[in-house]
C-alpha cells in the first residue's frame, strides 16, 4: 500500500493502536489480517503467454523478413514462456487481465477461512470481527460473527467497511485504512458499548 506495508513495525503498531482505540469504545473485537493475495492467478499467466506466442507466430508466417523454420518452435514457446513471466512478475497487468468477480470470490473465500483459522469465533460473546486486507486483489473484506449483526449497526457500519475497501483500491492509502479503521469505533461503541469487565481475547496486532 504505497511505500508502507503492513509488515513494517511502525505499520502493525499503528494498526495495534488503531484496534485498541476501537475495543476502548465497545464489546467488539476486531481482529487485521493481512494476506499478499488470496488466490492463485496462474490462468491469467498461462493467457498472457498464449497471446504473446500466438503473436510470435503471427510474426513468424506473415512478416517480410525469413525466419528459420526449424526455430519456429522453440521461438514460440519461448514467447509464451516469456509472457507468462511477465504477467506473474508485474501484479498490475495480471490484475488488469483478472476477473474481478473472481478476485472479489477468491478474497470471500479466503477471509472466511482466515476466520476460522484465526478462532475469531471462540470469543465468549461471539462478537469477533474479521477485517481481512487482501493486497494483490486490492480488497477487504470484513467478516462479523454471529454475536455482530451488521443490520443492527446499520448504514453507519456499511459505509464504514465500504471506506476500508475503497482505501485499498486504484491508489491503496495506508493512512485512509487506518481512518477507515478507526471509523468502527464510534460505530461500534453506539450499538455494543464496552461494559466494565470486558476482557480483550483476541490480538491487537495484525495477523500478516
Amino acid at each position: 500500500m504505497g511505500s508502507v506495508t503492513f509488515a513494517d513495525k511502525a505499520a502493525k503498531a499503528e494498526v495495534a493502536a488503531a484496534i485498541r482505540a476501537i475495543e476502548s469504545a465497545t464489546a467488539a473485537e476486531v481482529v487485521v489480517a493481512v494476506r499478499a493475495r488470496s488466490g492463485h492467478y496462474r490462468h491469467t499467466d498461462y493467457l498472457v503467454g498464449f497471446a504473446l506466442s500466438f503473436a510470435a507466430l503471427l510474426v513468424f508466417l506473415f512478416d517480410t523478413h525469413e525466419f528459420e523454420i526449424d526455430w519456429m518452435p522453440v521461438d514460440t514457446l519461448v514467447a509464451f514462456g516469456l509472457g507468462t513471466l511477465l504477467s506473474a512478475g508485474v501484479a498490475p497487468l495480471r490484475r488488469a487481465l483478472t476477473s474481478r468477480k473472481l478476485m472479489r470470490a477468491n478474497v470471500a473465500t479466503a477471509a472466511h477461512a482466515a476466520f476460522v483459522e484465526l478462532k475469531i469465533a471462540r470469543t465468549s460473546a461471539r462478537s469477533g470481527i474479521l477485517v481481512f486486507v487482501s493486497k494483490f486483489e486490492r480488497r477487504v473484506e470484513v467478516v462479523p460473527d454471529i454475536g455482530v449483526d451488521p443490520v443492527v449497526l446499520g448504514p453507519a457500519f456499511a459505509d464504514a467497511v465500504k471506506a476500508l475497501d475503497v482505501a485499498l483500491r486504484s491508489r491503496p492509502s495506508f493512512p485512509k485504512f487506518l481512518d477507515a479503521l478507526r471509523s468502527l469505533g464510534p460505530v461500534l461503541g453506539k450499538a455494543m458499548p464496552r461494559v466494565e469487565g470486558d476482557v480483550n481475547e483476541l490480538p491487537d496486532e495484525p495477523s500478516t
